[in-house]
């Protein structure tokens, strides 16, 4: 039997934690009968002077413990934690007992904003790890230590496992399962729950780049509203830099320091971001959307996709479009 500490921040969403619970529940209800002891036990701990966790929702989730009732030199199999919580005193309070336990735990986990405390508490040094993918750029400018990677919905570094946003928490308990008591488990559990024990299309976070507005108005706001609009149209730094008479150089000093990212990627995140609006909300052909978008061919779209979001266009498009295109 493995013991699985399962610490919710309050204030955050609890499927999470109750999705997590449900299935590792279901590992011990297909578990083989001539096992007298379950596969996992469950604790759920609040750090909450009460033992009410209170969900965004609405919803609240009691939980068996409250973290400072709990000897942080008892041997856990796994810790995890499901969120970072929105109370600065709450995430402090994690970071100091997991100092304490993480030495006696076989592995630390984290779900989403989870890993931000993981970081802190220095576990993740030197180490590959996500989280989600709006906290990515936070993570690597506040741990430089870190190797911080978006794409993955989960990573697995020696004993310590992070995940990025909300759901992927559900495949990386698969693969905890898998780890923990083989394929043929995790598989039925996966198929029992109507879940995929991997994810078809690569197991990425499918991130949005945030297109930052410069920050204060004038040429260089303009601009990225003019880029937005012709994006079809050449738009290297020589263009770009002759739209708002400056010179090259000063221009890409400039664009740089007032929107935090160089021309040329915000460039290529525009088009990105202009071809997958198009794939999930038009009918139009992957040679118009890759016109339109400013890659120029179907086959140059097909290279971006594959190489950022590890699908086809086509696969995107049929996981992602509108309904009333279905």
């Amino acid at each position: 039997m493995k013991t699985f500490l399962i610490i919710v921040p309050d204030g955050g969403m609890l499927f999470e934690s109750a999705g997590i619970a449900d299935i590792l529940m279901q590992a011990n209800r297909l578990h083989p009968t001539d096992t007298h002891s379950p596969r996992y036990k469950i604790t759920i701990a609040t750090t909450q002077p009460h033992q009410v966790i209170h969900g965004q929702s609405g919803l609240n989730l009691l939980a068996d413990h409250r973290l400072p009732e709990i000897d942080p030199r008892q041997p856990w199999d796994t810790i995890m934690i499901t969120g970072r919580g929105i109370d600065e005193d709450e995430g402090t309070a994690v970071v100091d007992w997991l100092h304490l336990a993480a030495p006696h735990a076989r592995r630390v986990v984290s779900i989403c904003g989870g890993a931000m405390l993981l970081a802190q508490t220095g576990l993740l040094d030197g180490r590959r790890a996500t989280t989600h993918w709006r906290l990515l750029e936070t993570m690597q400018a506040q741990f430089p230590k870190i190797q911080v990677e978006g794409g993955p919905l989960y990573i697995q570094d020696g004993p310590i496992w992070t995940s990025g946003g909300v759901s992927s928490g559900f495949d990386l308990t698969l693969a905890l399962v898998e780890e923990d008591y083989g394929f043929t488990l995790a598989r039925d559990v996966a198929q029992d729950l109507v879940m995929y024990l991997r994810r078809p299309g690569g197991q990425l976070q499918f991130s949005r780049f945030h297109l930052q507005q410069a920050s204060s108005v004038g040429p260089i706001s303009e601009l990225q509203s003019w880029i937005l609009e012709h994006l079809a149209d050449d738009l290297s730094v020589e263009t770009l830099a002759a739209q708002v008479a400056m010179s090259p150089r000063n221009f890409t000093r400039v664009f740089t320091r007032q929107t935090g990212v160089s021309p040329a990627r915000y460039v290529a995140e525009a088009r990105l971001a202009a071809a997958r609006d198009r794939l999930e909300q038009t009918s139009d052909t992957l040679d118009r959307i890759a016109t339109l978008s400013g890659f120029g061919s179907s086959i140059n779209l097909r290279r971006i996709f594959e190489r950022q979001l590890h699908l086809t266009p086509g696969e995107y498009r049929q996981r992602f479009h509108s309904r009333k295109m279905a």
